[in-house]
């Protein structure tokens, strides 16, 4: 079967490390050829690594070999540490004299309400781990990676429960060659909303199972619940066109619709949402950039459905196929 998804697109490679004493995890996405790379940070609380490297006003020629999504909140920015470790080791990065500085930007997630008192947090082996077992395989989704500790529906305090979050993965390839990919970790703090038919997926659930409804919640002039900080959605979306540094970052900022279309509400004060673009180069033709961002979107969209459509339920919170039963 052909790649789908995030490794749909030539040159790109993925990996999950899911920890087994609590949920939580990284995911790497590695591109051992380097990639153009771009970032659009849109949540008011982010917790990311390496973002000023990705500004088309700063080195241009410089391109990313590792992205590292992490849950373990600012703790878990150190898994990137071990990625840097995997590929210094394969010679990866980008060359300075006789040095070899592999280019890894990160982002994470608050996941740290799952840990029940013990510190249990991604760190350098999760990451050296998860770019280990990288591959060009089409990758699970779901409760798995960065997106074991993820949950969504939390603006609705007390009378209400969140949902189960995770990981997600959708892609598009054209007649013409042309690929747009995106994987997604979905840690949302409002409802996950498909956007063909504007019914909730997810979200903040009463104890009568019935969705509280941010979009009703917010109308009435209710503040969001929760503490800031706690709520990011984090993700990638690549491409196999040639684009430059800054056509990356467009693709990146356009992407962000499809997180508005699926998540109400996004880009919040108490959250870190953000999207990094790669773009490989492995396609030739000639790429429109209104098309590769507008495809971003879409795919991005897609993803975060499935990354709450496949994740699995906790005792204590419910998925989306609990519902179902």
């Amino acid at each position: 079967m052909e790649p789908w998804g995030i490794t749909a697109v030539e040159g790109l490679e993925i990996g999950h490390h899911t920890l087994t004493e609590r949920p939580t995890g990284c995911t790497v996405i590695v591109s051992r050829d380097g990639a153009i790379g771009g970032v659009d940070v849109r949540g008011s609380a982010p917790g990311t690594r390496e973002t000023d490297l990705l500004d088309p006003v700063k080195s241009p020629n410089t391109r990313v070999n590792a992205i590292v999504l992490s849950g373990g909140s600012a703790f878990g920015l150190a898994a990137a540490d071990g990625v840097v470790r995997y590929l210094l080791e394969r010679d990866v990065g980008y060359r300075v004299g006789s040095q070899v500085i592999p280019i890894v930007p990160g982002a994470i997630i608050y996941d740290l309400g799952l840990e029940d008192g013990e510190r249990v947090r991604p760190g350098p082996d999760c990451g050296y781990t998860a770019a280990a077992s990288a591959s060009t395989n089409t990758p699970a989704e779901g409760s798995v990676g960065a997106g074991a500790g993820a949950t969504v529906g939390k603006f609705g305090g007390r009378g209400s429960r969140p949902m189960r979050g995770g990981f997600g993965t959708a892609s598009v390839t054209l007649d013409n060659g042309l690929t747009v990919a995106a994987a997604v970790v979905v840690n949302a703090v409002g409802d996950i909303v498909d956007p063909a038919s504007g019914q909730i997926v997810a979200g903040a659930l009463r104890d009568d199972g019935t969705f509280v409804d941010a979009r009703v919640h917010m109308r009435e002039g209710r503040p969001l619940g929760g503490p800031a900080g706690t709520n990011t959605t984090i993700g990638v979306v690549a491409t196999n066109a040639v684009l430059t540094k800054a056509e990356a970052t467009k693709m990146a900022e356009m992407a962000q619709d499809g997180l508005a279309r699926a998540i109400y509400p996004a880009h919040t004060v108490r959250d870190g949402d953000a999207v990094f673009s790669l773009a490989t180069g492995a396609w030739t033709g000639e790429a429109d950039v209104t098309l590769v961002g507008a495809l971003a979107a879409d795919v991005m969209a897609e993803a975060i459905l499935r990354a709450v459509r496949l994740a699995q339920g906790l005792p204590d919170i419910l998925s989306v196929s609990d519902l179902a039963r």
